[in-house]
């Protein structure tokens, strides 16, 4: 396919942004794993450094239904070259956890968010920027403002003033009994909100575009970023969430979405202004990246 030439520009400004960024302290170093009691639950926290020199900042992500924190590790590769570090907690919904059929159905949309809030609690008054992917990305875009479902036994608002950028990635549509357009329609921060024409639910004969409710239903304000990777499924071929498909896995589409993601974090979480302008001049309507602005 030919390249546009804000795709070309795109591509140019990525490789800028790589090379600019990159950290040198050595290398990135394995994930940690710690406890964290939440009540009488406790909770794994899987921890990745950016190496030998202090972070930059802080990423809270949390992670796609039945799926875990160290299966998104291609996508943390970049996050953490650039300096930051990653805390993940291993949700109750998670195959990889003992204790996932005592949470059925609603009940761990309420543990994610108590994960969630024991992570910020953590960092003290000290902002972090909160991702996630598919049920993840609900709870990065409620920490940033959206009002989804607020579970019995915990307190409103659910929105966290110390998260600073949200970065949504294949977030879900607007759901019953979890999250409305009016819910979506609250969000407060400046966010970053992924799919791909790829990117349908196996069960469901729709498209990919409900992904992008939370971006459409989004107040105008000029720091809401809608992004669209052409052949791009939920899974990036498996790259993340879900390691055991077949592929292929979509690793160069990851690494567009990652770089567009750390363009939002320094242009509207650490006030950039190169990055700012870096992240609009790739605002196009032709593909294989779409980026929408409003």
């Amino acid at each position: 396919m030919k390249r546009s030439p804000a795709t070309l520009l795109l591509v140019l400004l990525l490789g800028l942004l790589h090379n600019a960024l990159a950290f040198a302290a050595g290398g990135q170093q394995d994930a940690s794993v710690r406890e964290l009691l939440i009540g009488e639950r406790a909770v794994q926290v899987w921890q990745w450094q950016p190496g030998e020199q202090p972070a930059r900042g802080v990423i809270l992500f949390s992670h796609g239904a039945s799926s875990a924190p160290w299966k998104y590790e291609p996508l943390f590769d970049q996050w953490l070259e650039a300096g930051y570090e990653i805390r993940a907690p291993l949700h109750v919904d998670s195959t990889d956890h003992p204790r996932q059929a005592d949470f059925p159905g609603m009940a761990s949309w309420k543990a994610r968010l108590e994960d969630m809030q024991a992570l910020s609690a953590e960092l003290g008054e000290k902002t972090y920027i909160a991702a996630g992917h598919s049920y993840g990305a609900l709870l990065a875009l409620t920490l940033g403002g959206a009002e989804a479902n607020l579970p019995e036994g915990l307190s409103a608002p659910l929105a966290d003033p110390k998260a600073t950028v949200v970065l949504a990635f294949s977030p879900p549509p607007t759901l019953p009994g979890l999250i409305s357009k009016e819910g979506y329609s609250t969000l407060a921060r400046p966010a970053l909100i992924q799919t791909g024409t790829l990117d349908i639910p196996m069960s469901t004969d729709g498209g990919w575009e409900p992904h992008l409710d939370a971006y459409e239903a989004a107040a105008s304000g000029g720091e809401r970023y809608g992004l669209v990777l052409e052949g791009v499924d939920h899974y990036f071929g498996g790259a993340i969430c879900r390691p055991e498909l077949p592929g292929p896995k979509q690793l160069a589409q990851l690494e567009t979405a990652g770089a567009l993601s750390l363009l939002m974090i320094h242009g509207l979480g650490e006030g950039d202004g190169e990055a700012r302008k870096a992240l609009d001049s790739a605002v196009t309507d032709q593909g294989p990246t779409v980026l929408m602005h409003k």
